[in-house]
């Protein structure tokens, strides 16, 4: 998780101001504006609570990916390590992208309100927050969720949520699935398991091919969550996808879309690879341990 998140957050940056932030124009300029307004750094604004609370929400995901697995092969074939079947993969992504919202919504929340905190906002017709437009508005993470819970409370926590529903329960289904196909393809005949280049591949793979599927949502969601850091504009995911199309047209839909992609494939393959080489690691620590 922890790989994921330092392999991808710059261009995760870049794909949330181009998805909910006003005048970037087309990825290379939206690169440009910010590294020019704000360094290097910039591109790692909000960081720091994803990186901090990865680690759990990684576990989660992968370990209810994999417990559903097994317990669908023990239901099926009676043996908890047998190989899935693509409708019990299939199952146990649906089963992985709903859990992942509890926990994930939050996490997301802050990230983007602190990415989002200091983009300039053009429209006249808005009513805007009481705040100096361009400072920031959060301290840090913890600023960020505590300012969130006093004037929002619990459910301002959960903004977002609905949204971020239908795009990781999709989502998931074709970020598991491709990785599982493709990996198998890719291995070489004979071998008991992928090696890492065939990891990484088919992960990078998986991460571009999720993401190009969930980014209509994933424009909603961030819409969403940015919503609230100057301004409140949107009632709800449904409002926020009429107000988005009626303004912009459907192609608004498609925003940060080849960012979404070129992002996918270094941060999925990080994680894959990082979860696989970990896991034997920590099989062989075991098996060492215990002949």
């Amino acid at each position: 998780g922890i790989a994921s998140v330092v392999a991808g957050h710059p261009l995760d940056t870049v794909k949330t101001r181009l998805q909910a932030g006003q005048g970037y124009g087309n990825t290379l300029k939206c690169v440009l504006t910010v590294y020019r307004n704000e360094s290097l750094a910039g591109f790692f604004k909000g960081m720091s609570f994803p990186l901090a609370s990865i680690g759990i929400y990684s576990s989660v995901v992968f370990g209810v990916f994999s417990n559903t697995q097994r317990f669908l092969s023990q239901l099926r074939h009676g043996d908890p390590a047998a190989a899935p079947s693509l409708a019990d993969v299939t199952l146990a992504s649906l089963v992985a992208g709903v859990i992942s919202v509890g926990i994930g919504t939050p996490v997301e929340l802050v990230k983007i309100r602190l990415q989002m905190q200091t983009q300039p906002y053009t429209k006249a017709n808005v009513k805007l927050n009481p705040t100096v437009l361009g400072s920031p508005v959060y301290r840090g993470p913890v600023h960020c969720l505590r300012t969130i819970l006093q004037k929002e409370g619990l459910p301002g926590v959960y903004r977002g949520n609905v949204a971020m529903l239908l795009r990781d329960v999709p989502g998931y289904c074709a970020y598991f699935i491709p990785y599982a196909v493709f990996c198998d393809w890719i291995t070489p005949h004979g071998s008991i398991s992928p090696n890492p280049f065939s990891i990484w591949v088919a992960g990078g793979v998986a991460g571009a091919v999720s993401w190009a599927v969930c980014t209509p949502m994933d424009v909603v969601k961030s819409r969403l969550q940015a919503d609230g850091v100057y301004l409140n504009q949107y009632k709800g995911t449904l409002d926020c996808m009429l107000q988005s199309y009626q303004n912009e047209g459907i192609k608004v839909f498609c925003r940060g879309l080849l960012v979404n992609t070129i992002r996918g494939f270094p941060s999925s393959a990080a994680m894959f690879l990082g979860y696989e080489l970990s896991l034997k690691a920590m099989k062989r620590c075991q098996t060492e341990t215990n002949p």
